[in-house]
């Protein structure tokens, strides 16, 4: 216990200092993972000399990524997209494949082997490619969609090769068929169980979850269906991934869909951390030092065949050119599921050890290079097209496009309702961020444009289009969770944020947390009314304006404080935030009479003057130095308690 602990914490510091000198130099974080791998690995440091005993915990990672993937693939979009998925996906697995088949084939490898090789090599890697299309932001474009259509069709196609190896090891090849026949009968079983499942049960138990306003049975609940979901599948002998994107795409058109990808971010991005980090440890130093110019050879050649395939599969739907061989960069490397392969496959003795270790080296390599590759796949489509230059991997549309200059309501209550309609009269757009699930649905059946979701999340924050806001408003009536609003939103954008409060207690921290300005209904309430009295009292218009604006300027000095009387209620809680308006009369006996008033210390009491009368003369801010003399009236201001110790301490000397 004590060995594996300090294990993980070393693993963790290796990652740690990885990804903080792979940043400083702009290198993907991706890259980190792989090098810490390798360190960490047996070959180097054996921090784990089996890799393999982290392998579960890797592969949830994988899941909660696909069931992420699955959030942005609702089945209508599926649907749409199902000539891309079926049409390119098919034929580049067919085409890779075959072509993959033939050369060991050629060079005297069995046949089964040669298969199995061929599978392995065609599959790309969907977790590096779907994270690096997350991180550079161009996931919904087209190009992308195209590449991700053929890596759902990959996943699928791991299936039969998962099934076939343990067969091929054998001599009986009649069963083989009858197999891959009954895997296809348990995945259309499978796909329609949980397709149905999330369409008609998942929405209503996320409703209801919604409903007890707890973030933490939010987030369980989120990460028990990813990984329900992907041991369904698991159970029937088909991919944990492929379980998780079917569950997140049956969420994809659901209210929560943005909020249930905020919760499983965190899990996501930490677990794929972790598989990153044990594909480098897979990585045999020995064999890749001793076949280095073989591997180093493959990698390259590995990458241009697949690039040109991916392009004449794409060819088969009619698609652009400079997507078609964009696409094919962004997929040209091994895949983590050809590991698995390769595994297996050594495990039942269909390849031989140093095979299944060219394969890996050959994987990790290109692996490494993915990341390049994603971030100059236009440029080099382009030049392979001889097109203009000028354009880059993000010139098609995001699904936030449409939102500029608008306002970002956060709360979507009574005040929040009130400002969205008055927005709508000016013709002003907002997106309101509200987490009651009732008020949502009904807001979004009414054509409301409202994210259910949790404001003082960075991920819905940035769903809401916050770095093209003009305004960010905060209306509901939470101090904590304002300030968290806050800090997110100043570390995403400069926009300002606006904060509506029910009583100006919290005003500074409000303006300390970075608050561009702060409303306090109360005060304000109080201060229309003013207005009010002070125009129907004949006082010039342009007057009363100047009035107010010196008193939101001075954070509402005078509107601070009040005189209790018998009817005063007040609530348990409340007795600390009140701030109570006192006079003082000092007796002949008052302990500080022929005292100056700053010998009292008012300041460390936290106790203000406001004002002193002697002999039915008021004077407003006394003088500090001002004597105090017997029949004074000294009126001072605080919260009660300390209003109380002040008089004690004026009259009594203690």
């Amino acid at each position: 216990m004590g060995t594996s602990f300090i294990n993980i914490v070393i693993l963790m510091f290796i990652s740690v200092c990885a990804v903080a000198i792979f940043k400083r130099v702009h290198l993907p974080p991706i890259l980190a993972y792989l090098f810490a791998g390798v360190l960490a690995g047996p070959q180097i440091l054996s921090v784990f000399a089996h890799p393999e005993q982290m392998h579960l915990l890797a592969e949830v990672g994988i899941v909660f990524l696909l069931f992420s993937l699955g959030l942005e693939f609702s089945l209508p979009k599926l649907l749409a997209m199902r000539s891309l998925v079926f049409g390119v996906g098919l034929g580049q697995m067919f085409i890779t494949t075959a072509v993959f088949t033939c050369i060991p084939y050629f060079f005297g490898l069995s046949l089964s082997a040669s298969v199995i090789v061929g599978g392995t090599l065609a599959l790309s890697s969907t977790a590096i490619v779907i994270k690096q299309a997350t991180e550079m932001g161009i996931l919904n474009n087209r190009r992308t969609q195209l590449a991700i259509s053929i890596l759902l069709f990959q996943d699928l196609a791991v299936v039969p090769f998962l099934i076939a190896i343990p067969l091929l090891a054998q001599t009986g090849e009649v069963s083989i068929a009858l197999a891959l026949g009954e895997a296809l009968l348990k995945g259309v079983f499978v796909i329609a169980f949980l397709m149905s499942v999330g369409k008609w049960v998942l929405p209503w138990v996320f409703r209801e979850v919604a409903r007890t306003r707890t973030d933490e049975l939010f987030v369980l609940t989120t990460i028990l269906i990813a990984l329900l979901a992907g041991g369904l599948t698991y159970y029937f002998g088909l991919s944990m991934a492929l379980g998780a994107f079917l569950a997140g795409m049956m969420l994809g058109e659901s209210q929560y869909k943005y909020q249930l990808e905020a919760d499983i971010r965190p899990f996501r991005d930490i677990l794929m951390g972790l598989f990153f980090v044990t594909v480098g440890m897979q990585l045999d130093l020995t064999v890749l030092w001793d076949s280095l110019f073989e591997i180093v050879f493959g990698v390259f050649a590995l990458m241009l065949v697949k690039v040109i395939l991916v392009r004449v599969a794409s060819m088969l739907v009619k698609t652009d050119p400079i997507d078609g061989w964009s696409a094919g960069v962004k997929l040209c490397q091994i895949g983590e599921f050809s590991f698995v392969i390769a595994a297996l496959a050594t495990t039942h003795g269909v390849l031989t050890t140093q095979q299944s270790s060219l394969i890996i080296s050959m994987g990790v390599i290109s692996m490494a290079l993915t990341p390049w590759l994603m971030s100059n796949s236009v440029v080099i489509a382009k030049r392979i097209v001889k097109s203009d230059m000028t354009l880059t991997d993000d010139d098609s549309p995001t699904r936030h496009d449409t939102l500029s200059n608008h306002v970002i309501i956060c709360g979507f209550g009574r005040v929040g309702q009130s400002v969205a309609r008055m927005l709508k009269m000016e013709g002003i757009k907002f997106v309101a961020i509200d987490m009651d699930p009732v008020r949502v649905h009904e807001s979004r059946n009414a054509g409301e444009p409202v994210v259910f979701g949790d404001a003082s999340q960075k991920d819905i924050l940035i769903s809401a289009a916050i770095e093209q806001a003009k305004l960010v408003l905060v209306t509901f009536d939470q101090v904590d969770k304002a300030k968290q609003v806050i800090t997110q939103a100043r570390t995403i954008s400069t926009t300002d944020v606006m904060v509506r409060t029910k009583r100006d207690y919290q005003l500074d921290s409000l303006y300390s947390a970075g608050a561009n300005q702060v409303v306090p209904e109360l005060q304000e309430g109080s201060l229309m009314l003013v207005s009010q009295v002070l125009h129907y009292a004949g006082v010039p218009m342009s007057r009363i304006l100047k009035r107010v604006r010196a008193e939101r300027k001075g954070r509402y000095d005078h509107m601070h404080g009040f005189y209790p009387g018998e009817t005063t209620e007040i609530t348990y809680g409340t007795e600390d935030k009140l701030e109570f308006i006192h006079a003082v009369v000092l007796s002949e006996h008052a302990a500080y009479i022929g005292k100056p008033i700053k010998d009292i210390d008012f300041a460390r009491m936290r106790v203000t003057v406001k004002g002193l009368r002697r002999n039915g003369k008021e004077v407003k801010e006394p003088d500090e130095n001002a004597v105090l003399q017997a029949h004074d009236v000294l009126v001072i201001a605080g919260k009660p308690r300390r209003v109380e110790r002040a008089e004690r301490k004026l009259l009594e000397g203690n």
